[in-house]
């Protein structure tokens, strides 16, 4: 899908606001991609549509994971984890996105995964650093991810699950998994 359709697609299912922070995933992702030698136009198309379903109400996500068979364990989480497997779902039944590794890294945008493909980790850490994000941690984040992409990803689901744990609210099960697979990945390679 050419990037203006995509765009075009996208923007009328959110707010102004949503749609600029879009654009901002769409520019980290870009330079993440050329940087770690991934497919840019990948990481283009499924920054794109990183939230493509973040504006739905929720009564119609929590519909989709239940009709599509979706982890139940989804519905006993913080409902900002919903729209990344409803986004990957829409993107490809509304949108006709078909590529599985696009689909992969918009499904687990919020959460990661253990055994995180490039793509996956340039979405996270892109969502997590696009230029227009302003929160304790995010500069650090957008440091190492000068220097090395597991680093800035390790810190970013460092900082969301303390972020969690600060609140009191439950961590999906994925993301540590994710942490502690690619923690694991470091330790083996340094």
């Amino acid at each position: 899908m050419e990037r203006q359709r995509a765009l075009e697609l996208v923007r009328q299912q959110m707010h102004e606001k949503r749609y600029i922070h879009t654009l901002g995933v769409v520019e980290a992702a870009i330079a993440l991609a050329k940087r770690y030698g991934a497919d840019e136009k990948k990481a283009e198309l499924a920054a794109i549509f990183h939230d493509y379903a973040k504006c739905r109400p929720i009564a119609e996500m929590e519909e989709i994971i239940k009709r599509e068979g979706m982890a139940a364990e989804l519905l006993e989480h913080n409902k900002e984890l919903w729209h990344a497997p409803v986004g990957a779902y829409l993107a490809e039944t509304e949108a006709g996105i078909r590529d599985p590794e696009v689909l992969q890294a918009i499904l687990y945008h919020t959460s990661g995964h253990a055994g995180m493909s490039l793509l996956d980790k340039i979405i996270y850490v892109a969502d997590y650093i696009e230029p227009g994000r302003s929160f304790p941690g995010v500069e650090e984040v957008r440091e190492l991810a000068e220097q090395s992409l597991n680093q800035a990803l390790l810190q970013a689901l460092k900082n969301t699950i303390r972020f969690l744990l600060e609140r009191n609210q439950t961590v999906y099960p994925d993301t540590f998994h994710a942490y502690n697979a690619v923690l694991k990945e470091e330790q083996q390679n340094g």
